[in-house]
């Protein structure tokens, strides 16, 4: 007599885009099954994600937890992610790469929003995925402003070159450039004002404030610096090891070797949070000449290799595991670097 299968595990794996996200309900026997709900879409605002809950509770099997799994895609999954947290369902959020390559390992070649969905529902059923938390109030406000003072100084650099251009014109009014010299002192006092403000948040929280002036003790970064690095990674929250986070900035290295014929160049991966990678440049820069240990791996790292930034990638990601350490063990830097 044959045995029954019975579902042993469900999943719905959601894709999100900025006006609306598409669920799909992946579930797995206890054969090893994989069985698959039509996707839905809905509106991303708060009628969606209401009637998310209604057809989950709906489709779904009651005598079985049922997990979600979506993308992190810019700002506009969150709002579905703190409603399904608060509503205490499991929730794993993953980086749009690790999706991409899970898909090519499927030979998924298809690539839509109900797809995507499918392929991100069986992730969740396959894989073991960590639970997301949202981030603390202090990193939630540390990200706000530390990307806008980001956007206020790249706003600053473009002003400050259309200000260079246009003292080499003969036909630039001058009302134009008077009042593109106004938006650049409204941009410089605004920058003021957001590291002040950053600085406010980090002194709110006495432990947090401990912390980075320990990090500060670190050659060559600053306390911005350290706001950032904090406010993209949570305080590091989202990571259990160096690899993992040199991985999550895009500063592993990708090698490409093959028996005796392939001899690709060795880069980083740049498949990670650029902002960490911005906010480490120039500390990178500055401990290159200044700091003692780190100018001799500089040193040693660009003897006889055509490109210097080789020696400056391999300073940022010393520096940001550097931190993390420091952080983790809750030390001042004692040696040189």
């Amino acid at each position: 007599m044959e045995t029954r299968a019975e579902i042993i595990r469900q999943n719905i794996g959601i894709d999100v885009s900025k006006k609306t996200f598409v669920a799909c309900l992946c579930t797995e026997d206890t054969c090893g099954s994989l069985n698959y709900g039509n996707p839905v879409k809905f509106d991303n605002n708060k009628t969606g994600l209401n009637q998310l809950i209604k057809w989950t509770r709906k489709f779904t099997f009651s005598h079985i937890p049922v997990s979600f799994t979506m993308e992190a895609t810019g700002v506009y999954h969150e709002s579905l992610a703190v409603h399904l947290y608060k509503l205490k369902f499991n929730l794993s959020i993953i980086l749009p790469n690790k999706v991409k390559y899970y898909a090519k390992s499927l030979n998924v070649k298809t690539k839509t929003d109900a797809v995507d969905a499918k392929v991100i529902a069986r992730m969740g059923v396959e894989q073991s995925l960590d639970a997301w938390i949202p981030p603390r109030p202090i990193y939630q406000k540390l990200r706000s402003l530390t990307r806008y003072l980001q956007e206020l100084k790249e706003q600053k650099v473009a002003v400050s070159n259309y200000l260079e251009a246009s003292s080499h014109s003969e036909f630039c009014e001058d009302f134009v450039i008077k009042s593109h010299q106004k938006i650049f002192q409204t941009i410089e006092l605004q920058i003021i004002e957001c590291e002040r403000q950053i600085r406010e948040t980090i002194n709110e929280d006495s432990e947090v404030a401990d912390k980075v002036r320990k990090l500060e003790t670190i050659k060559g970064v600053s306390t911005i610096t350290i706001a950032i690095i904090l406010a993209e990674t949570q305080g590091f929250a989202l990571f259990t090891g160096r690899k993992q986070l040199a991985s999550y900035a895009g500063l592993d290295v990708v090698e490409k070797q093959s028996g005796t014929s392939v001899r690709g160049k060795s880069r980083i991966s740049k498949k990670g949070n650029r902002r960490i990678r911005s906010a480490l440049y120039f500390p990178a820069i500055v401990a290159s000449m200044h700091n003692l240990a780190l100018k001799e791996d500089y040193q040693r790292i660009i003897k006889e290799k055509p490109y210097k930034k080789i020696g400056i990638v391999a300073i940022q990601r010393k520096l940001l595991l550097l931190m993390y350490t420091l952080w983790k063990k809750n030390e001042v830097c004692l040696a040189i670097i």
